[in-house]
């Protein structure tokens, strides 16, 4: 695998690091590439993902050297997004466990809008989400706009992404845009601590738990009880399900195995 991004393998959970922090690890696609293969590897073999970045800043978006419209005469940014942000969106939200951001620094543009593609945000009191979009013309990519607006409302949303003011962790998480912001020296090991957890939990539960909140983005209520009813259904057929209540009546911890309904 390229050395833009570093894994390492954990017990039932999987740390990913992007690792070019000469570019504040923004994107080439090198990096693209191997951001994938590492979340198909985590598919196969973990239950929970860490996301995070090497040095000062968790990820600057898009390599703009390698799209750089005085090199040539029309640059195809539709196909940079419909080729590799808009999949890497799509593939984080569809791993069947959770996704966790540890934002160590700046998040800018599409960084930004990707650790808010991940199912939670742990930042750094250092942190800060900046739309930097507007800075060179262009609009929040990689599900920016559908993030921030479901997220922080349509006033926000307008607010950052037209003038591209940083965002400071802090202010992320009053405004619910992200799950906590913790001391700079504490937010690594209480991102770490809460993916191992979660390698440990009702792996299927959670997956579908994803599945019925991004739902509700776009579902009226009578469409979301009715995904309710049948996601319900599934979770209790799954083993996790006979382990909790049977642990709960047993007052004993539960032994998840995150195994799917057979």
């Amino acid at each position: 695998m390229s050395d833009t991004v570093l894994v390492d393998r954990q017990d039932g959970w999987v740390e990913i690091t992007l690792n070019r922090p000469d570019r504040l690890n923004s994107f080439n696609e090198e990096m693209h590439m191997a951001l994938r293969e590492a979340l198909d590897g985590a598919a196969n073999d973990a239950r929970a993902v860490l996301l995070t970045g090497a040095g000062k800043g968790f990820c600057a978006g898009q390599d703009l050297g390698d799209r750089d419209p005085r090199k040539t005469d029309k640059i195809d940014l539709g196909y940079t997004v419909r080729t590799f942000w808009a999949p890497l969106v799509r593939q984080i939200r569809a791993l069947e466990m959770p996704v966790v951001c540890a934002v160590n620094g700046v998040a800018a543009g599409a960084g930004s809008s990707l650790s808010l593609a991940c199912d939670m945000v742990i930042a750094s009191e250092k942190a800060k989400f900046i739309q930097s979009f507007a800075n060179v013309g262009l609009i929040p990519d990689t599900g920016g706009s559908f993030s921030l607006t479901n997220l922080v409302g349509p006033a926000r949303a307008r607010g950052l992404a037209l003038t591209a003011e940083p965002l400071p962790a802090a202010r992320a998480e009053e405004w619910g845009m992200i799950w906590k912001c913790l001391p700079e020296d504490d937010f690594l090991a209480a991102a770490r601590e809460q993916v191992a957890k979660f390698a440990k939990g009702p792996t299927f539960g959670y997956a579908q738990t994803k599945k019925a909140i991004q739902a509700a983005e776009t579902n009226t209520m009578d469409a979301q009880l009715d995904l309710e009813a049948e996601l319900m259904f599934q979770c209790g057929l799954s083993p996790d399900y006979a382990e909790g209540v049977g642990a709960f009546l047993d007052k004993r911890k539960p032994a998840f195995t995150g195994e799917k309904p057979q």
